[in-house]
């Protein structure tokens, strides 16, 4: 079994619970009462537990409201080993313990489904695609929907919304549409039209609609009527190029026809007019002006409507003005996930706005929307940047109580938050899991945070072995380096920190001041004073302005070759008040006292 449920007597009461499954007839209003009222199977089903059809037990899983016990049915159908349970019971069992964000239940499922030669049928995808994107888990219904298209299972309706809504939460605006005009193509009856829709290339847009449309003009003469499949392909394909007057031309066509323009058409006839009339120019007063319009003639705006101009005023960075259509949308009742209420938190955080950021969210959340990762993710990075750990963890701590799980984007995160505050063991876990949940690896600034850390620690192997792998995949750069240097200057390593210094210069990493100081301090504290001033030269030439730092190591340069501590002072305060000839003081002084040569490091 996969689970232990207990089996204790259910004490919950039922209300009129023969009422509620009337519906069903027969014997299941029963059974159902009885499953209600007594926890173990055996007792609860042994007036009928020899005559259960598929169809019975079928609802009877489909009515279960708590996953373990549709899991303690689903085995004790197994258990009995009387009775046949098919592909529909096995998709019933995946949606529950999907929706419960029980993953590995999930797959257990999925697995005893294959062992048993159970084939999986189109809805089996449908629902695994739709469970995993719902629960976040983006790359596993990617995974999934691309073991479909490789199996030349077709999505149907509902599980192409899903994919095209799952591309668009993550941003993926082009990915959707693209999306989109591949299932309707696929769809459409009318197969010459969809050849020359499908089929173009971006560089042949133009062609490719008239070809389009002249293959749809063909079909209507030979009086082959193009189904609304048909109609909105084209349409759309005149929408995402901005072409208005024919996709006009095909709307009033399809209301003569009675043809209804399906949402994604809708949304992409909104954006083009946006985009087109006001969006190009940042007229977004206008673009305001349309929706309003549309109430004034008694035409009220849809969620395609709504969505595509909250979308345009959250990225323009006009969140208040965005807030407030929202609101409308909101009051419309419209408004059925988080997607639009991310777009307009995103902008208030992008324009600093933290504090209404969080009232949004909570707002959002009052309404019971459900958060979604992409959320979270926008507000654990804002308290992370403002180094708030309180905040951000209060927020994946919430977001592991939905039941989300944590992406890249996150964990990235979180190594940065505990980088800053210094919490090694938490950045580990975080790094661990981002290296489990990608199979590229964590970026370089993850990775660099962590050989950060263990520099504090002067923990060598550990940094050693992200650094070299950096290296191997030619990710590592100027900061991977330097925090090496630093490492290895600091256990007294100086063998291996000149040769990083003798690299970083060979790659031509050596380009801002914090690199620069690393390796004029290691020159100076080894006593390696052309080395020191040559370094320091070169930063002069390439415009990189010193700070206390450096002179701070050029000091050191200067003492150790007998200049008084009161002169060195001097020269800073030189510095200080007029940077161009305090910094020819020192040019000058260091040449004097160093007796420099310019040549190449590289040559000593």
């Amino acid at each position: 079994m996969h689970t232990n449920c207990s089996t204790k007597v259910l004490t919950k009461k039922t209300e009129c619970f023969s009422t509620k499954w009337a519906k069903y007839g027969g014997c299941i209003p029963a059974i159902l009462e009885n499953l209600e009222r007594v926890s173990d199977l055996d007792e609860a089903f042994k007036p009928w537990e020899l005559r259960l059809s598929n169809k019975e037990r079928t609802i009877i899983l489909k009515e279960q409201r708590v996953w373990q016990r549709a899991l303690e049915i689903f085995d004790w159908f197994k258990r009995k080993g009387c009775y046949e349970l098919n592909v529909i019971h096995y998709n019933i069992m995946i949606r529950i313990l999907g929706k419960a964000r029980r993953w590995e239940e999930l797959e257990t499922v999925r697995e005893e489904m294959e062992l048993n030669g159970i084939e999986a049928i189109n809805s089996t995808y449908g629902t695994l695609i739709d469970v995993y994107s719902k629960g976040g888990v983006r790359e596993k219904a990617m995974y999934w929907l691309d073991v479909m298209n490789k199996r030349r299972m077709e999505p149907d309706e509902v599980t192409m919304g899903i994919v095209v809504q799952m591309f668009k939460t993550a941003g993926q605006f082009e990915k959707a549409e693209e999306f989109f005009m591949r299932w309707s193509a696929r769809k459409c009856v009318a197969e010459d039209v969809v050849v020359a829709v499908s089929n173009g290339t971006p560089t042949k847009d133009d062609a490719l609609s008239s070809d389009a449309q002249g293959y749809f003009k063909k079909m209507q003469e030979a009086s082959l009527e193009p189904d609304a499949v048909s109609y909105r392909t084209l349409l759309y394909a005149f929408s995402i190029r901005h072409m208005v007057c024919e996709a006009e031309e095909l709307v009033n066509e399809m209301d003569k026809r009675d043809l209804e323009i399906d949402e994604f058409t809708q949304s992409s006839l909104t954006r083009m007019y946006l985009e087109v009339a006001y969006g190009i120019n940042k007229k977004y007063d206008e673009a305001c002006g349309l929706i309003n319009s549309m109430d004034e003639h008694g035409v009220f705006p849809d969620k395609c409507s709504y969505n595509s101009l909250i979308q345009t005023l959250a990225s323009a960075d006009l969140p208040q003005k965005a807030t407030f259509y929202l609101r409308r949308m909101q009051e419309s009742g419209l408004v059925s996930d988080c997607i639009q209420y991310c777009a307009v938190i995103s902008s208030f955080v992008k324009s600093g706005q933290l504090e209404v950021a969080v009232e949004l969210f909570d707002e959002m959340v009052g309404f019971n929307l459900e958060p979604d990762v992409i959320v979270y993710g926008v507000l654990i990075n804002a308290h992370a940047d403002i180094g708030n750990v309180e905040e951000a963890l209060h927020y994946v701590n919430e977001m592991k109580g939905r039941g989300l799980a944590m992406n890249g984007v996150i964990c990235n995160t979180l190594i940065k938050l505990h980088t800053k505050v210094g919490c090694l063991r938490d950045a580990e876990d975080a790094y661990y899991l981002l290296q489990r949940l990608d199979v590229s690896g964590p970026d370089v600034y993850s990775s660099n945070c962590m050989i950060d850390l263990y520099t504090e620690r002067s923990m060598v192997k550990p940094a050693e072995e992200i650094f070299d792998k950096l290296r191997r995949n030619g990710n590592a750069n100027e900061f991977s380096y330097a925090m090496m240097l630093c490492m290895y200057k600091k256990i007294g390593s100086f063998e291996e920190a000149f040769e990083i210094a003798k690299q970083m210069r060979e790659l031509g990493l050596l380009t801002d001041l914090l690199s620069h100081n690393h390796v004029l301090g290691l020159y100076a504290s080894d006593g390696r004073f052309k080395e020191a001033v040559t370094i320091f030269k070169e930063m002069i030439e390439l415009g990189v302005q010193p700070d206390d730092s450096t002179f701070k190591s050029l000091g050191v340069v200067l003492m150790k070759r007998g200049v008084p501590k009161k002169a060195v002072t001097r020269l800073e305060v030189m510095w200080r008040m007029d940077y161009e000839s305090g910094l020819e003081a020192w040019l000058m002084t260091l040449s004097s006292i160093v007796g420099m040569v310019y040549h190449d490091i590289s040559d000593v």
